[in-house]
């Protein structure tokens, strides 16, 4: 994982409110969490001055692994480059028209702005049929003249999607080179290349989003790679990809839209491990940060991927991403009255500015942080992220909460806030139904770890509305992500669309298959310059029965271990049908839609009992705070959560401090520290 005479490895999380640094010194086996504000837009000046406390010179950093929200933010913002898109002629609308879905499904009313105007969408001649068969040559003068329109348009990026390419791209080859060679910049996308599946809005989306954000991630990537060459940085820049795995630097600029939940995922790989050294291979995982809650599941020690995601409505991509639901109910979620007087908290946030009214920057709003710190759950002399904000000012908490919540609900202060609390937690809970038990799971297996600036504050509350047994607080919650970078693994994903059905399928020409997307895949890894302890395979088919319209993946052994047939194909699919639904359809012909290939270059791990406390430690509570909860006010000790040693229990009421959160136990409620210093929250 390191470079020669170099042992730091650092993992680096850029949020909204913070950025987070997990410094892992492999030489001495030790590390350190480092927590700065951010500076929205200009993420580069965080991160840097983020590393500038990491050692006295960058040279002596070996491997920065980076979990960016820059994509994400881009897109939700719309603040992404103007870009063009040449495609076949009657085909402009493909991106607008998306599944004939509407933003509000049962609604009357929506709308939708596609992320490429439809001026800037341009039609040229050429035509590929579904099985391949080039109908009509491209017109690569029509190509040059409409590449030159969009220069003259303004357009930074382009997109040349044309239709059926995933069986036969020869056309947009030949239309991309002809763009390449008049185009000024590399920020020239080929659909073929990013998605070669079928399914025309998916590929078009995927593809249009990656034109888009390629000036941007490359500006940001490029502008942070010189600066740390300039500071003396010579090891590796890696990026997480939403699938949790990560690429490096050059593949990210390539591949942007990979990157549209990377911090997030981060956080998820780093749950799947701590849950699984703590002996839980099931795991529900609760990231709550200053905007949103984000819940994933993790069963029998893996993050669930999905094929796809939206990143908001009909902003649709189409690449591998850890399953991730958010809402809006983070800290610095708004709680109001509506006209209805019903309480609602979020989806708006005040974000990090002016952020709560606690911050005394001009927020005026009452938000989460400020209930949990007028209820006594945060002490206002000990803010979160040390050096952010000396203290956090309760009295304007009490004014905001008593304005836009107490008087229009004819409430007490303290009452109001414990409302905006009950309101926060109900969607929480609800998010992570969504995730586990309207998806088969029954919560009550999982243990639910909660992570975030956030997230260990309400625990309990968790825990009693969903009914989950077991909580699991990570050593160092607030940095979680960060962690995730360093604990994540290489990986490179790549599919083709076969599209015929099983019992046509040549087992040679499949393996074949298998044979290029792994050459591709390595390639990629090898680019990194990366050493990896082990490489491994996950080869997967999209498959369905004749008739149907969603697939259903089937994981295939690696056919280097064991033969490849349509006969153990069949034997897969119907183990996976069966899995899924109970049954098999007999007598209906079954088509293998796609291909999928994972390679995965295993990174060298570190034993996870580096973040187990040291020495003896102390139990001895720092003293009293008065909190309220269910109505009345409560005496709960105080501790400093690092300073507990190994089997050291703690029963509720009590307040367990530390520099990236605090820990809130409820009365009724108990907590031990494991072997590697997580707290493991019980129902006393």
């Amino acid at each position: 994982m390191s470079c020669a005479g170099k042992s730091l490895v650092v993992g680096v999380d850029v949020g909204g409110t913070f950025t987070d640094l997990f410094v892992l010194d492999e030489a001495l086996g030790t590390v350190r969490i480092i927590k700065v504000p951010s500076t929205r837009g200009e993420e580069a000046r965080g991160f840097l001055h983020g590393l500038a406390r990491v050692a006295d010179s960058a040279a002596a950093i070996a491997t920065i692994v980076h979990g960016t929200t820059v994509g994400t933010n881009a897109l939700l913002e719309r603040k992404v480059a103007r870009t063009g898109i040449i495609t076949t002629r009657g085909f402009r609308d493909v991106l607008e028209m998306r599944r004939r879905d509407r933003p509000q499904t049962w609604g009357l009313r929506g709308s939708f702005l596609p992320v490429v105007p439809r001026d800037l969408r341009r039609e040229v001649d050429e035509r590929v049929l579904a099985d391949g068969t080039l109908h009509t040559p491209v017109d690569l003068e029509q190509v040059r003249t409409e590449t030159r329109s969009l220069l003259a348009a303004g357009c930074e990026a382009v997109c040349v999607f044309f239709i059926n390419t995933y069986a036969n791209p020869e056309n947009e080859r030949l239309a991309v080179t002809a763009v390449r060679a008049l185009w000024p910049n590399p920020h020239v996308t080929s659909a073929h290349e990013v998605l070669p599946e079928i399914r025309e809005f998916e590929r078009c989306s995927t593809a249009a989003l990656n034109a888009a954000l390629q000036p941007v991630l490359g500006r940001y990537l490029g502008r942070l790679d010189s600066d740390l060459r300039a500071q003396g940085f010579g090891g590796e820049l890696l990026v997480v990809q939403s699938n949790g795995g990560l690429m490096s630097r050059q593949t990210a600029i390539d591949l942007p839209v990979r990157t549209a939940l990377s911090g997030p995922a981060a956080g998820v790989i780093a749950c799947a491990s701590i849950a699984r050294a703590a002996g839980f291979p099931d795991a529900i995982t609760g990231d709550m940060g200053g905007t949103s809650f984000d819940v994933s599941l993790v069963a029998d020690g893996q993050a669930a991927l999905a094929p796809q995601s939206a990143i908001e409505f009909g902003m649709v991509i189409r690449s591998p991403m850890i399953q991730i639901e958010t809402i809006g109910a983070g800290g610095g979620s708004i709680a109001s009255v509506d006209a209805s007087g019903m309480l609602q908290v979020g989806p708006e946030s005040v974000g990090s500015v002016p952020g709560p009214a606690c911050y005394g920057r001009g927020g005026m709003y009452a938000t989460v942080t400020d209930a949990n710190l007028l209820l006594g759950r945060i002490a206002a002399e000990r803010p979160l992220g040390r050096g952010f904000l000396a203290a956090l000012d309760a009295q304007k908490s009490r004014q905001a909460i008593e304005e836009h919540v107490a008087r229009p609900l004819a409430l007490d202060v303290h009452a109001a806030a414990e409302a905006i609390l009950t309101v926060a937690n109900a969607r929480m809970a609800g998010a992570i139904r969504l995730v586990s038990i309207e998806r088969g799971h029954d919560p009550r297996r999982f243990a639910y770890m909660p992570f975030g600036g956030g997230g260990a504050l309400h625990v309990c509350a968790m825990m009693r509305e969903v009914g989950v047994a077991m909580g699991i607080v990570p050593r160092y919650p607030g940095v979680t992500s960060a962690l995730g970078c360093v604990i994540a693994d290489m990986r490179h994903d790549a599919v083709q669309t076969i599209n015929q059905p099983l019992s046509d399928l040549d087992a040679t020409d499949l393996r074949r298959r298998i044979d290029e997307l792994a050459a591709h895949c390595q390639q990629r890894l090898d680019s990194s310059g990366m050493r990896f302890d082990d490489l491994r395979a996950l080869i997967a088919l999209d498959m369905l029965y004749a008739g149907q319209t969603h697939t259903l993946s089937v994981l295939l052994a690696d056919p280097g271990q064991t033969p490849l047939t349509a006969e153990s194909v069949r034997a897969a699919f119907d183990a996976a049908y069966t899995a899924a639904f109970g049954r098999v359809l007999d007598g209906i012909a079954i088509r293998v839609l796609n291909l999928r290939y994972a390679r995965i270059g295993v990174r060298p791990k570190f034993d996870l009992a580096v973040l187990a406390p040291k020495g003896k430690g102390s139990s001895a509570p720092l003293g009293v705070q008065q909190v309220f909860h269910r109505g009345r006010w409560h005496d709960a000790v105080r501790y400093a959560r690092l300073a507990l040693p190994v089997a050291a229990r703690i029963d509720g009421p009590a307040i367990l401090e530390q520099a990236d959160t605090t820990v809130w136990l409820e009365p009724g409620f108990h907590a031990e520290v494991d072997a590697h210093g997580n707290l493991l929250v019980r129902a006393s």
